[in-house]
């Protein structure tokens, strides 16, 4: 009785000395993808502000999306830009008694409205479905607006110092959204 009884117990015993033995590999610490695609394109973007752009745009899971995912984040939030800054300058047109303001404002309401914002909004479009040759022309409209609308306040400066903000966060969001579609049609 002692044979059979010893043989389960030495076989847990075994089993427990490989268990105590054997060290679980480490996991690997994950990667966080959000700092992969502001790398990527720290030549063109601040990478601080990509970043919390990104994680601020892109929700909680934005750290593990893909470098695609981020693409469409900063087309939408450059969208987003565009249209805050396209309603700004419009209501500040309707009030501006000087009329190189007014027609300044009204210049960058109609660039954002009529080129940047609904060239970013196809561009993203496109990009969700990956179609990379739809999506590609579009780039030569969608940073127009920003500065187009410095170019247009020039005559204007405390006008033009209204509207800068609006125009250097719609400059690198709109970047941030073009270098990352080059950086994303690039790996196919």
């Amino acid at each position: 009785m002692t044979t059979s009884c010893s043989a389960p117990l030495l076989a847990a015993v075994l089993v427990l000395a490989l268990l105590a033995g054997v060290q679980a590999a480490p996991s690997p610490a994950p990667v966080d993808t959000v700092a992969d695609s502001c790398d990527a394109i720290r030549d063109f973007v601040d990478y601080a502000f990509c970043a919390t752009a990104l994680r601020s745009g892109g929700g909680p899971g934005a750290s593990t999306a893909d470098r695609h995912a981020h693409l469409l984040v900063a087309a939408d939030l450059a969208a987003a830009r565009g249209a805050s800054a396209r309603d700004a300058a419009n209501a500040m047109a309707r009030t501006e008694r000087d009329p190189a303001a007014r027609d300044g404002m009204e210049a960058c309401g109609i660039l954002y409205g009529a080129t940047s914002v609904p060239a970013l909004r196809f561009m993203r479009g496109y990009a969700a479905a990956r179609a990379w040759d739809r999506a590609r022309p579009l780039l030569a409209l969608t940073g127009q607006a920003g500065i187009g609308c410095e170019a247009a306040l020039e005559g204007a400066p405390e006008a033009k110092g209204r509207m800068a903000k609006a125009n250097r966060e719609f400059d690198q969001l709109s970047t941030m959204a073009t270098a990352l579609l080059n950086k994303v049609d690039s790996l196919g």
